[in-house]
């Protein structure tokens, strides 16, 4: 029997895998920005080989309509994103000192994301590992869950240093180099032919080389710096960092030297004023004196006249000459513990700019009327020609007026010390009006022995006759813009613009953290900064609160455009007061010589472009105080060095995502609690709170909570300290709750690098 054949039954094709839409495309783009490309899409939905041709226009179409770009490769992603490796450059540290950055390339007009360096390796002793601001990486990129993203610089492409500035060592009969600065990885090994006859302790820089030895770099040195007095202090090192100029060209120097007295002729005469210097007892240039009398006039009763009078440095300054080159080229003084770099010449900013008392000096006369309250009447400036009748001190003054004169004070105390403080009790009252930004910021002074060794580190004083003459300057830099202003000549103003709405809203989330109100919107003003740090007064948050004020203002600066002053609550304001030391202040007395037809010295159309002279200055200025601050940071170093293991009492400065930043009540000096010795926990970093949490046992570090410490490392060379916490008993920080438990991990994620606690100036 034939059996008929078996019918094979029909293999069943698979359906086809419906095409994804625009939307399915862009969200598949924004999960998975490493691998989004056409090969990637068409894998994720199943596509058929004539999918892939309709994918591949369709893709082209998103991209020549804005909707997506290409990327690396043959990648796309969405515009206004960014790829998983791209080049960034460090913008600097934001309000709780996390190192910032920003994408090179950016097209959209909206602001890029936020973006949070982090250390390169978590487990190091200290975040130093990091790029510095102004540098660019090739960075990867992990968004978070907020939007923002955390970096890892991969390598960096610009601003690498060509040479490294350290202090050379001989170690085990080999030369060292040790770098000054803290992000630096290791030292550097000099052969003995590339010494420079460089000797232990030198401040050398040296030009990496290729090639290793005992797994350190090679170097050879190409200069050692030695001062010209033969002293090797921390101030050197930030002179050679911040490449400062500390030589004056011959030229200059020769014109110094040839400076004569200034004629009398033509200057108002007030020989016969009783005007007086105030400055610090370490102060070796003085550039203002001050004076004051009851205002004669019957129409203006409790009113006062005061006379300001400045050194006349224009006179000896004049445009294009060597000193004004050099002293544009400077931007102002910048002073160390035990030595200055000055704006001009010692020959003229302790001589002939100097008014030194018994001796005629040129000076800019700023006559002022105030009425009883304190507010500016009326003013006008004139050239003139003064005799000091006392160098005095801030402390001597304030002993004289509580009482305890000396045979200096004693016989000014009726003609000069006493109006002094009549006419500033007047301006108190408009500074209270007006309601002056009143951040209470303590500063700390390095103190030497007499062999240059740090004798002490001590808060500095704020006396009532600092205040004083701060009340007299910025009363004669107010009457000094409006004068410009009203003759419409061009000027460099000092310039503080109000806060960001970022920075304000910022503040708002820490400050509602520990329940101080600050509402949102409206106009930002200094009263409303000032009633919140009344609220923390006297709290156990009061200095944190101060510190994230400061870090929430915006940076004072030089510009031609009228901004106004924030901090002060002024509407104009220049820099007059101080021409020996800010370039600035010689650019507004030129002006006002012109302005006021007062003879020689004038602009003469010199730095016509106010807007870049500005930057040149502001930039000057910023390279000053970061060097100063380094400086201290050394001799602070040096100071503890033979304190390590000692225990301190500190407050929370900075939380960051990799440890806590604390600064010491003794010394003023700020270091690093590094993450991974903090109690074993997972900490996460609660950027509302300003806090590290733990998830297991709930133990919290918050911004500016009081702790006990352990000084672990100090390091004079870079300047770093690190700190242990003492546990919890001692410190005084009580462990808390926590709702979720997680694996017990020394250190959660971290975002970014903390720089050291900003100070930015806002006068």
């Amino acid at each position: 029997m034939t059996r008929s054949p078996k019918k094979k039954s029909p293999t069943k094709k698979p359906g086809k895998s419906p095409f994804p839409s625009n939307e399915d495309i862009l969200k598949f783009i924004e999960e998975h920005p490493e691998r989004a490309g056409k090969r990637e899409i068409a894998r994720a939905f199943k596509l058929d080989a004539k999918q892939k041709m309709t994918l591949k226009k369709v893709l082209r179409e998103m991209q020549q309509t804005g909707v997506l770009e290409k990327d690396r490769g043959k990648r796309v992603r969405k515009p206004e994103t960014l790829p998983p490796v791209t080049v960034l450059q460090i913008t600097g540290p934001d309000m709780d000192g996390e190192l910032m950055a920003r994408p090179v390339t950016w097209d959209s007009d909206e602001p890029p994301p936020k973006i949070y360096m982090v250390p390169a390796n978590l487990h190091s002793k200290s975040p130093q590992n990091l790029p510095g601001t102004g540098d660019r990486v090739l960075a990867k990129l992990t968004l978070n869950d907020d939007g923002t993203f955390e970096a890892r610089a991969i390598r960096t492409i610009a601003a690498a240093p060509e040479q490294v500035l350290g202090i050379f060592e001989s170690v085990g009969g080999q030369g060292r180099v040790r770098p000054t600065d803290r992000r630096a990885r290791g030292e550097y090994v000099i052969d003995s032919r590339d010494t420079l006859d460089a000797k232990p302790g030198d401040l050398v820089r040296a030009e990496p080389l290729t090639g290793r030895k005992l797994g350190l770099r090679m170097a050879r040195i190409v200069e050692c710096i030695r001062p010209d007095d033969g002293v090797q202090a921390p101030s050197m090192i930030a002179i050679a960092d911040f490449n400062l100029p500390t030589r004056f060209s011959d030229q200059a120097l020769r014109q110094a030297d040839a400076a004569t007295a200034a004629p009398a002729k033509g200057r108002d005469d007030f020989r016969a004023v009783p005007l007086v210097t105030i400055d610090g007892p370490d102060a070796r240039d003085f550039d203002d004196a001050v004076w004051a009398e009851p205002d004669s006039d019957a129409k203006n009763p409790g009113g006062w006249h005061l006379l300001v009078a400045i050194a006349d440095v224009a006179w000896y300054v004049r445009p294009g000459d060597a000193l004004d080159t050099g002293a544009y080229e400077r931007g102002n003084s910048v002073y160390f513990p035990d030595r200055v770099v000055p704006m001009l010449p010692e020959v003229l900013s302790n001589g002939w700019c100097s008014l030194v008392p018994q001796e005629d000096r040129p000076c800019m006369v700023a006559h002022i009327w105030i009425d009883a309250d304190g507010c500016l009447i009326r003013h006008k400036f004139c050239r003139g020609i003064m005799r000091s009748a006392a160098r005095l001190t801030y402390e001597q003054v304030q002993k004289a007026r509580d009482g305890h004169g000396d045979e200096i004070t004693a016989p000014l105390m009726a003609t000069t010390i006493n109006p002094l403080y009549g006419a500033y009790s007047a301006l108190l009252k408009n500074r209270n009006a007006r309601g002056v930004l009143e951040l209470d910021m303590p500063e700390r002074k390095v103190q030497l022995a007499p062999d240059g060794s740090v004798e002490a580190i001590a808060l500095r004083q704020r006396l009532d006759s600092h205040k004083l003459i701060e009340e007299f300057m910025i009363c004669a830099n107010v009457a000094a813009a409006e004068t410009l202003e009203k003759a419409k000549m061009p000027c460099l103003y000092r310039v503080h613009d109000e806060p960001s709405q970022e920075k304000l809203a910022a503040l708002g989330e820490v400050l509602s953290s520990i329940n101080i109100s600050f509402e949102k919107g409206g106009v930002a003003s200094p009263k409303r900064f000032n009633r919140v740090l009344k609220l923390a007064a006297d709290t156990p948050h009061a200095e944190m609160i101060n510190v994230m004020v400061l870090r929430s203002q915006s940076q004072a600066l030089y510009a031609p455009a009228n901004l106004g002053h924030f901090g002060l609550a002024l509407r104009r304001y220049c820099h007059f007061t101080s021409p020996i030391r800010r370039y600035a202040d010689l650019l507004v007395h030129r002006a006002l010589i012109d302005a006021g037809g007062l003879g020689e010295g004038g602009s003469g159309g010199a730095h016509a472009d106010l807007n870049e002279a500005g930057e040149h200055i502001s930039d000057t200025e910023r390279r000053a105080a970061r060097a100063e601050r380094d400086a201290v940071d050394r001799f602070t170093a040096a100071y503890l060095a033979d304190r390590v293991g000692s225990q301190f009492h500190g407050r929370i400065n900075g939380v960051t995502r990799f440890g806590l930043f604390i600064t010491l009540d003794e010394t003023g000096a700020d270091g690093l609690v590094p993450i991974r010795t903090l109690p074993d926990d997972y900490y996460v970093h609660d950027e509302d709170r300003h806090s590290l949490r733990g998830r297991r046992h709930g133990r919290e570090y918050l911004l500016g909570q009081s702790v006990e410490i352990r000084l672990a490392e100090a390091n004079p060379v870079t300047g770093g300290m690190i700190f242990s916490l003492l546990d919890s008993q001692d410190s005084g920080v009580e462990p808390k709750r926590a709702g979720k438990k997680g694996p017990p991990r020394r250190g959660g994620r971290t975002k970014g690098a903390k720089a050291k606690k900003p100070k930015q100036k806002t006068r």
